[in-house]
């Protein structure tokens, strides 16, 4: 098994997410390696067309700033109660695509191995790999290890 020193892990709390990082732990616990956890606020998921600029602004991108906060603490907190050494990046979504901002992550970290869940929370899932999934594979600078979603949540 090829030793790996630091394991970056996009989480977004889907159940997916959950069973990636659990792999991600076991992998760093293996291999003595750090993780990197990284949640991107994408700004454009909530995008109604109902919402004002300025309520979208002022309150709807804080409370998923603090959602992404939270979720991160909790997956770190999950992390160093196995024993493993974590950090965490709040990325702001802005322009570009997730795969970009985890790819632009991974090199910042000099990250050996990308974790990441076959499905997540945005949009309708593809037929076999949800398309941030598909994408953090097609333009990650390093491998990447794709987790499949747990039973139940598998199933159409």
């Amino acid at each position: 098994m090829s030793r790996y020193h630091q394991i970056l892990v996009p989480v977004d709390g889907s159940p997916t997410s959950e069973k990636a990082l659990d792999e991600a732990i076991r992998l760093a616990q293996l291999s003595g390696a750090r993780l990197r956890l990284v949640h991107v606020v994408d700004e454009l998921s909530y995008v109604n067309g109902f919402e004002s600029a300025m309520n979208y602004v002022n309150e709807i991108i804080p409370l998923m700033r603090e959602a992404g906060e939270k979720l991160l603490a909790h997956d770190r907190k999950k992390a160093l109660d196995k024993g493993v050494s974590a950090d965490c990046v709040l990325v702001e979504g802005g322009p570009g695509r997730i795969c970009d901002h985890v790819a632009e992550q991974a090199r910042r970290a000099k990250a050996d191995l990308i974790v990441v869940g076959s499905h997540g929370r945005r949009g309708i899932g593809r037929v076999l790999l949800g398309s941030d999934a598909e994408q953090i594979v097609r333009h990650a600078p390093v491998p990447v290890l794709v987790v499949r979603a747990p039973e139940a949540v598998a199933r159409p």
